[in-house]
């Protein structure tokens, strides 16, 4: 009898510590910020492919930079930024480096990747940002995927792919997705259109359109200092 009792107490042993162990929301972003907190700048180069189905635009070159809390310049080779202007800050280092600043949500886990769940809400009304979900995959600490939803730039979202950075939790490819109903040429910009076309009014070639953004990076330079000056 006592034997089976000293069993079930090291059975409990075992399990109680484990599910107290279960990271509160809070808990989970806050050790993603730290891994986050360990780049105050990088300088990155990269591919960048714009996917948009009535715009072909090659694929540039580019350098992205980024300083601590939320400075960050896309600078591509061609001079043309394709980048919805007002999402350039949409960025994970953004987003999670004001996480103070919300009201956490915990949201469970998403169904076929079993990643977390996690919401943020500004608490300040004046924001831009009215809703970050973030899903993070807790064993690595990596935010895989994000979509924030702005008051006057629409919505946004971004998928990670890790690999030789993860420790830092900068990704080696990202996709940024929009809508791209709201979305403006740059000033002078002619592009040829999947139609054949050139030129003309593309509004209505907007509407109800997803564009996408994809960033290969091929090296990060971290924390060797950047200007002030690069993101004016």
């Amino acid at each position: 009898m006592k034997q089976g009792i000293r069993i079930w107490g090291l059975i409990l042993f075992f399990l109680i510590p484990a599910g107290m162990q279960a990271q509160t929301a809070e808990e989970l972003v806050l050790k993603v910020k730290e891994k986050f907190d360990k780049v105050n700048d990088y300088e990155a180069k990269g591919k960048m492919k714009m996917n948009v189905t009535f715009i072909k635009a090659p694929v540039a070159t580019v350098k992205v930079y980024y300083k601590k809390p939320d400075k960050m310049k896309i600078h591509n080779e061609s001079g043309i930024s394709l980048v919805p202007k007002g999402s350039i800050n949409i960025s994970i280092a953004n987003i999670i480096a004001n996480a103070a600043e919300c009201d956490i949500i915990d949201a469970g886990k998403e169904e076929k990747t079993q990643l977390r769940v996690i919401k943020l809400l500004p608490r300040n009304e004046a924001a831009d940002i009215v809703l970050s979900t973030l899903y993070i995959d807790e064993q690595q600490l990596l935010i895989k995927k994000t979509k924030t939803t702005t008051k006057e730039n629409g919505t946004y979202e971004l998928e990670m792919t890790y690999g030789k950075y993860a420790e830092y939790g900068l990704a080696d490819k990202v996709v940024f997705s929009f809508n791209t109903k709201d979305y403006k040429l740059p000033k002078g910009v002619t592009f040829d259109y999947d139609d054949g076309t050139k030129k003309g009014d593309p509004k209505d070639k907007l509407k109800n359109k997803k564009g996408r953004v994809e960033i290969s990076y091929s090296s990060y330079s971290i924390n060797k200092g950047v200007a002030d000056i690069v993101f004016q």
